[in-house]
């Protein structure tokens, strides 16, 4: 067995520990009911659904787990392969900014790639425990996990402070034109905004946004695209 198979089972038995210790803790009577139901969401033991593995870098083979939650849909290996070839393999120095990071397949691949910061925002209390857990059995030092809203983080960040900003949100929602909108405010003007969708974007469609489509793939029911900023594709 190999030195990355062996982390990757730790991984995974490090979490389900994790995961049992808090569902075996007493819940407090006197909690109010907003931080019972974050308590109970953060105890649950999510079912695994598989697993995928990091595909390059430092952490290249290292198993994550997949918990089978609700709009969870883990990037295709083929794609994120794809999407770091087009960003080149190496990511030294870059900041990160992965807003809706679900198993952190994606900012975890940026990290093991160099990246200097890499923030994973997740809403869910359970992934954002897994994320917690994953951050620190692989000593991520430039890895910072936060619980909230995508959107909101992007607003929050710095204007032009982000030099890949990454956005997978729930294929059955509505973030992906507040989530564009926003990322191009934080987006460095040399940077990239990889979407991931269940349809193409047209360049017509991001025009408002000051974006334009640099490269696309089409992966099943999945349409991936590489955008950058107007000012960008045209230097």
């Amino acid at each position: 067995m190999s030195r990355s198979t062996l982390r990757g089972s730790a991984i995974t038995a490090e979490i389900r520990k994790a995961q049992a210790a808090a569902a075996a803790a007493p819940v407090d009577p006197k909690a109010t009911k907003k931080n019972a139901k974050d308590k109970a969401a953060a105890a649950a033991t999510p079912k695994g659904a598989g697993e995928i593995r990091i595909i390059g870098g430092q952490w290249k083979r290292t198993r994550l787990p997949v918990a089978q939650r609700p709009g969870l849909r883990p990037t295709p290996d083929r794609v994120r392969e794809t999407l770091f070839n087009w960003l080149g393999q190496d990511l030294s120095g870059w900041r990160c900014l992965d807003a809706f990071a679900g198993t952190g397949a994606l900012g975890l691949e940026a990290a093991s790639r160099g990246a200097a910061s890499v923030q994973l925002v997740e809403s869910d209390a359970a992934l954002v425990a897994q994320l917690q857990v994953l951050q620190a059995k692989l000593q991520a030092s430039a890895v910072r996990v936060q619980r909230g809203d995508g959107v909101a983080a992007l607003k929050q960040a710095a204007p032009a402070s982000v030099d890949l900003v990454l956005l997978d949100p729930p294929f059955d929602g509505e973030l992906f034109a507040p989530a564009l909108q926003a990322a191009a405010k934080a987006v460095a003007t040399q940077g990239f905004i990889y979407l991931e969708a269940p349809r193409a974007w047209t360049d017509g469609e991001l025009a408002g946004s000051g974006l334009a489509v640099y490269r696309h793939l089409k992966a099943g029911a999945v349409h991936a695209h590489l955008l950058r900023p107007v000012a960008a594709t045209t230097e």
